[in-house]
């Protein structure tokens, strides 16, 4: 129903642009995306210094300290799911394939773009909603180590691509796009005296965890909890008087 009312963002194309949609889609996820998955997940240094710092910051606690760990196993799984058996951690001629193949893909879409505003015209399509999903990441985020947006930096078509799509439909508030990498001590600063239930929601933090402690003490046996019976009471505080009194 959607379609016969043109709400659709593909109702416009030709039968051969839609097939070049497709073809486009099937190529970004076999050539780009594993490229993608690594520099986000697998390469030390960017996971580490930003990825799981971003989803620690974001998650909440004590959420925060396991899933990011989970969500990078899931994705070294899909890389191998998607790159088949031979793929290996470790192995650095497969890992250089690997880029090789996202350049070629990445210098394909810009010579597939050429001076147009979009990949079919004037008007934005489900291709471009895929295609910039994956490249406005690698654009502005901030990464110790990116060989992708090095080479994405010198292909200006799609760098103003990119700003053009952010400017027209993702303005807010003065920025043209959300927060992209990790809070900085200033930023964090700043978001303190910003939010007035930040500090409660630390506390309450704090209080959770240390009622998981005691729930953990009392279960594993470290802390135990006796039941004293009244005639037993009366003689034990006796017998400290006794002895505060010696």
């Amino acid at each position: 129903m959607l379609y016969l009312q043109k709400y659709n963002a593909d109702y416009d194309l030709s039968a051969k642009q839609a097939a070049d949609t497709l073809a486009f889609i099937s190529l970004l996820e076999e050539k780009l995306l594993p490229a993608l998955i690594h520099t986000f997940w697998v390469d030390a240094k960017n996971y580490v210094d930003h990825t799981r710092k971003w989803y620690a910051e974001t998650i909440p606690f004590p959420l925060n300290f396991f899933i990011p760990n989970q969500m990078h196993k899931r994705h070294l799984e899909r890389l191998q799911l998607i790159r088949g058996e031979s793929w290996r951690e470790d192995d650095e001629t497969l890992e250089k394939q690997l880029y090789t193949d996202a350049l070629e893909c990445l210098t394909l879409l810009s010579q597939r773009l050429g001076t147009h505003r979009f990949f079919f015209g004037d008007s934005p399509a489900s291709l471009d909603a895929y295609i910039f999903s994956h490249l406005a990441l690698v654009l502005n985020v901030k990464l110790p180590s990116s060989r992708l947006q090095q080479h994405l930096r010198s292909l200006p078509n799609l760098c103003q691509y990119c700003a053009s799509i952010l400017t027209i439909y993702f303005t807010r508030d003065g920025e043209t796009f959300p927060r992209l990498s990790p809070k900085s001590p200033t930023a964090e600063s700043s978001d303190y005296e910003e939010e007035p239930n930040k500090r409660r929601n630390q506390i309450l933090s704090v209080a959770v965890g240390l009622l998981a402690m005691v729930g953990y003490a009392l279960l594993s046996g470290i802390v135990s909890i006796q039941r004293v019976s009244e005639d037993k009471a009366v003689e034990l505080g006796l017998a400290l008087e006794e002895d505060e009194e010696d």
